[in-house]
This record gives C-alpha cells, sequence and structure tokens, in this order.
C-alpha cells in the first residue's frame, strides 16, 4: 500500500516582516506569510490572483529572521498543518500554515547592494554570493 502525501512547494514574496518568537522551552519559532500570484488573462486583459500563505518555521528560525523581511522571494518546501483552538468565548478556531522545512533565500531585501542566494533546510544552513537586482518593498502589489 502507498503512504499519504502532504507535500507544498511555494515560490513567491515575504507580505511583511517576520515574527520571532519562543516557546516557553526557549525554542526559536518564525511566523510570516509569503504571496504568490496566479496570472490569468480575462477580456484581453492580464490580471493577478494573489494567494496569501501562512508560513512557520523551526530549524533555523533565529539565522533565518536576520535575512528575511518584507520583499524577500524565496523558494519553500514544507507539508500543509491546520491547527485549531478555542477563544476565550468558546469559538473554534482554525489556521492552515506550511510548515516548512526548506527554505531558499531567491532574493532579500535589507537595503543594501549585496544580494545572497542561500539556502536552509533541516539539515545544513549554507549560502553563496550572487549579484541580484535589489527589491524595493513599497513596489509589491500587498
Amino acid at each position: 500500500m502507498f503512504g499519504d502525501i502532504n507535500r507544498a512547494t511555494i515560490l513567491g514574496n515575504v507580505t511583511k516582516d517576520p515574527e520571532l518568537r519562543f516557546t516557553p522551552s526557549g525554542s526559536a519559532v518564525l511566523s510570516f506569510s509569503v504571496a504568490t500570484n496566479r496570472r490569468y488573462q480575462k477580456n484581453n486583459e492580464w490580471v493577478d490572483s494573489p494567494n496569501f500563505h501562512n508560513i512557520v518555521v523551526w530549524n533555523n528560525a533565529e539565522e533565518l529572521s536576520k535575512r528575511i523581511k518584507k520583499g524577500t522571494r524565496l523558494y519553500l518546501e514544507g507539508r500543509i498543518e491546520t491547527r485549531s483552538w478555542e477563544s476565550q468565548d468558546g469559538k473554534k478556531n482554525y489556521k492552515t500554515e506550511i510548515n516548512a522545512e526548506k527554505v531558499i533565500l531567491i532574493d532579500r531585501y535589507e537595503g543594501k547592494n549585496d544580494q545572497q542566494n542561500a539556502e536552509f533546510t533541516d539539515e545544513e544552513l549554507t549560502s553563496s554570493n550572487a549579484v541580484e537586482e535589489d527589491i524595493d518593498p513599497t513596489d509589491l502589489p500587498f
């Protein structure tokens, strides 16, 4: 019999600066959202339809928090998880997130001219130099 597959692959832009938090046991966790666009033609005009994805990173969260900003373009892979909780008024809430296991920075915006591509995975943290254009976060449509 075949096992199940729960895999998400995203290539998009970070919509706002990430939030770094720590669990009571001291583990770092990074949360942010990534926008992806579906482009299609309607009445002879191209239309962009954005989708927003909630991302959670556990491994290398502190290092990534120093390098990811609003506007960073990244590729990530992970599993989709939906968590639920009950609010103080008794209402059941749900949130679907991608628990990222592999994150590759395609571009990063830090107000500098030096750009780097970097890959962060469960096993390693590596980086290499690349020449890329600066991304101005104010130019992003979100």
